[in-house]
């Protein structure tokens, strides 16, 4: 175990991925997607997300995966940052959650190879199959806390 200390002095880079994650709300409640065949959290509700492509701003890859994944158009200016996680797997994440209310289009399930559906759902009371660091995240974009760790054993 690392000491908080000794972390202090770390002088590795870490190398983490980016991560972008949308919350998009529709009053209380927010769309959640039912993944399948994608090795990761099979059966369980997730976000609409994705990573960071090399050379693209954060805000970008958020409205690509909107649209490619629900045939979503966002504007950059309806998106607004609520929470970023720093999560240790067996890789550094840096996730980036962004909150949109604002679109145009109607959201259709485009990744019906990874997604059983898309449906919204209580904010306040999802599923319990939920993904268990997206179960933090909305706990925290709830309660108005902007920075969360996962994973870490300091």
């Amino acid at each position: 175990m690392v000491t908080i200390v000794e972390s202090l002095g770390a002088k590795k880079r870490s190398g983490a991925t980016v991560n972008a994650y949308l919350l998009l709300r529709k009053g209380e409640t927010v769309l959640l997607s039912l993944r399948k065949n994608t090795g990761y959290f099979d059966g369980c509700y997730g976000l609409i997300s994705g990573h960071v492509e090399d050379e693209e701003p954060a805000s970008i890859a958020m409205i690509r995966e909107a649209k490619e994944e629900a045939n979503l158009i966002i504007r950059p200016e309806s998106l607004k940052v609520v929470h970023l996680m720093h999560r240790k797997t067996n890789r550094f994440n840096i996730d980036i959650f962004f909150e949109c209310a604002s679109w145009a289009g109607e959201f259709t399930n485009l990744e019906p190879d990874k997604c059983i559906e898309l449906n919204f759902f209580s904010l306040e009371s999802p599923p319990n199959n939920l993904i268990p660091y997206i179960g933090q995240a909305l706990r925290a974009v709830l309660h108005e806390v902007v920075y969360s760790e996962e994973g870490w054993a300091l």
